[in-house]
C-alpha cells in the first residue's frame, strides 16, 4: 500500500508502516530525522502529492496546531503585549486570526485530498477551528491507551478509516506518577526544539495506526 505521512520529519509513523512492508513516505518542510531519509520529501506536502506519480492509498497528516488548538484560543483576544518579548515570532491579535484561518484552510485541504483513506491528527481544537474545518473530530486517543505512561489528548479526523482500538492500557500505572512525569510534553522546557519535540507521534500510536490502517 502507498502511504503518505505529511508534516512528519521524525518518520515515526512512516517507519511503522515501512516495517510492515508498505511503501510509506514522509513529507515535511524540513529534513528527515528518521530511519528512512531516502523516503522523505522536503517541501510542501500538497505540492508533492499533486506532482507525484504515486497513487496514494492512505494519507496521514499532522498539520501545525499552533493556532488551532483549544489551549491557544485565549490569545485571539489580546495583542500579545505581555508575551512578544518572549515569543517574538508568535502572532497575536488580528494577525493571529489570519494565521488561524490559514491553518484551518490547510487542515481542510489535507482532509479533502483525493486519497481514498485519510487521517488528520491534531490536539483538541477550539470552536473557531471546528467552524472553519467544517466538522468535529471522530476520535480522541491518549498515549496511555497504547503503552505510554503519559497524557496527551490527540484528536483524529477520519475518512473511510476505522477508529483506533487501544492496545495496552497503562492509565493506572500512569496515575501513580507525578504530573511532570505523566505530562512530560506539557512540562517540556522552552527552546527552539520544543514545538518539534512536542509534535512527535508516540511509537505505540504509530504502531497501532500501521496495524489497523495498514
Amino acid at each position: 500500500m502507498n502511504v503518505i505521512v505529511g508534516c512528519e520529519c521524525s518518520q515515526i509513523v512512516t517507519s511503522a508502516f515501512r516495517k510492515l512492508g508498505h511503501n510509506a513516505w514522509s513529507c515535511d518542510i524540513i529534513d528527515s530525522e528518521g530511519d528512512y531519509p531516502e523516503y522523505h520529501h522536503k517541501g510542501d506536502v500538497l505540492e508533492f502529492i499533486k506532482k507525484s506519480d504515486i497513487k496514494w492509498d492512505l494519507g496521514i497528516f499532522h498539520p501545525p496546531c499552533t493556532y488551532l488548538s483549544l489551549s491557544s484560543v485565549s490569545a485571539l483576544y489580546h495583542d500579545g503585549s505581555k508575551f512578544k518579548k518572549k515569543n517574538p515570532n508568535v502572532k497575536y491579535g488580528i494577525d493571529r486570526w489570519v494565521a488561524l484561518y490559514d491553518g484551518a484552510i490547510f487542515f481542510k485541504e489535507l482532509l479533502n485530498l483525493p486519497i481514498p483513506r485519510i487521517a488528520v491528527e491534531n490536539p483538541i481544537p477550539h470552536r473557531f477551528t471546528v467552524g472553519y474545518i467544517g466538522r468535529k473530530y471522530d476520535q480522541i486517543i491518549q498515549p496511555w491507551m497504547f503503552g505510554h505512561k503519559e497524557s496527551k489528548a490527540t484528536c483524529l479526523w477520519l475518512k473511510s478509516l476505522p477508529k483506533l482500538t487501544e492496545t495496552n492500557n497503562v492509565k493506572v500505572e500512569m496515575s501513580e506518577l507525578q504530573r511532570k512525569e505523566s505530562q512530560k510534553i506539557h512540562w517540556m522546557s522552552p527552546g527552539p526544539e520544543r514545538a518539534k519535540k512536542r509534535s512527535i507521534t508516540f511509537a505505540g500510536i504509530a504502531k497501532a495506526m500501521a496495524n489497523t490502517w495498514g
